[in-house]
């Protein structure tokens, strides 16, 4: 039995994370889940939220939004539309977003940019949210 799982975070911007960890918590759709080494083979759709990836008793968290998670016999993949490192998050800069964009939603005049400034807005407050 294997003691590390092989896991790879890819962005279309670049690889986020390519290494032997011992646990993964995705947000999937139907709700988190845990990779483990050895894990039966599975897929899951990616929800907005924080991804905690597990290792030697230190965790690192990173907010994806979209993409999808490929548990094979190899180890864990996930492609994820967008990848943000939770460390990078300024919270002041953030409370700052999304109040802007809570305003933007308000003052928008027509129903296009009101439907873009909800998008963003959403996007923001699932950053927060996943900071906890």
């Amino acid at each position: 039995m294997a003691d590390k799982l092989t896991f790879a975070l890819v962005s279309p911007e670049r690889e986020v994370f390519n290494g032997e960890v011992d646990q993964v918590v995705v947000p999937g759709s139907e709700g988190e889940f845990g990779v483990l080494p050895n894990h039966a083979p599975a897929m899951s759709v990616i929800k907005p939220g924080a991804l905690r990836v597990i290792d030697g008793g230190g965790e690192r968290r990173i907010f994806v939004n979209g993409g999808f998670a490929d548990v094979t016999p190899e180890g864990l993949t996930v492609l994820a539309e967008e990848a943000l490192d939770l460390v990078d998050v300024d919270a002041a800069k953030l409370e700052q977003d999304l109040r802007d964009a809570a305003e933007d939603v308000r003052d928008a005049s027509s129903d296009a940019k009101r439907e873009a400034a909800q998008k963003a807005l959403e996007r923001l407050e699932a950053i927060k949210a996943a900071l906890g």
